[in-house]
């Protein structure tokens, strides 16, 4: 096979499902939640012979304004992915499929510039539920706990990710992934509307008010029993 020709040549781009054949081991790479609005971003590896499945996790905050324009989730990428090859203990007669993502960008020069052999792949089967699967767990643990949330990535889960945040807004921003340009321009300022919207926005709001003043009235009631002792005080020595 030529390399450089299989790498450049998009009709030469493979399945995983049905991968052409290959004498050596095969290393297949693909992420999850880089087009998706919150949450960190996985990486996964799979040694087709094997069958061991590694992650990596790139935090969120990778993708805030500054860190986006300067590169700094893709060269964070390019780390990830050499600790992991090596963890795996890859060598030059591996193949390693890799999945045609922007998010990859980086990964691709560095595979050329050390002459290290991989081919464009489209990544179906176990190594993709996998990682979406990881991916999925991480959102629930940030506590979106909406039962449409899948493994399927597109619009849907979009607005399932972008409502979660809405509803509590302040708290909930962190986790989204800031330096998309979207979210600047148009998003958060529609997540911000949104959320004072919310009904239970509004009663929290009512709740802090009252805790607030039942604190400034028990402080006062405190301030009004010190001054009568006070006052009883002197009288009684008078």
């Amino acid at each position: 096979m030529n390399p450089k020709k299989s790498k450049n040549d998009n009709e030469s781009c493979q399945s995983t499902n049905n991968p052409r054949e290959w004498k050596g081991r095969t290393i297949e790479i693909d992420d999850a939640g880089t087009g998706d609005l919150v949450g960190d971003v996985f990486i996964g590896f799979r040694d087709s012979e094997t069958r061991n499945i590694i992650f990596q996790s790139v935090p969120v905050g990778l993708y805030n304004e500054d860190n986006k324009d300067d590169n700094k989730p893709k060269k964070y990428i390019v780390k990830i992915v050499i600790k992991a090859l090596r963890a795996l203990n890859h060598n030059k007669a591996d193949r390693i499929l890799l999945c045609r993502g922007d998010c990859f960008d980086l990964v691709r020069q560095h595979f050329n510039e050390n002459d290290i052999y991989y081919e464009p792949a489209i990544i179906e089967g176990e190594l993709q539920d996998a990682v979406e699967g990881r991916y999925i767990q991480h959102l629930r643990k940030l506590g979106i706990t909406s039962n449409k949330l899948t493994k399927e990535s597109g619009i849907q889960r979009y607005f399932i990710l972008f409502n979660w945040v809405c509803r509590d807004f302040p708290n909930r921003e962190r986790f989204v992934k800031m330096g998309f340009p979207s979210w600047k321009k148009k998003w958060r300022k529609i997540a911000m509307k949104r959320y004072k919207k919310y009904p239970k926005n509004k009663s929290y709001e009512r709740d802090k008010i009252k805790k607030r003043a039942n604190e400034i009235y028990k402080l006062m009631f405190k301030s009004s029993n010190s001054l009568r002792e006070i006052s009883l005080e002197r009288l009684t020595k008078e």
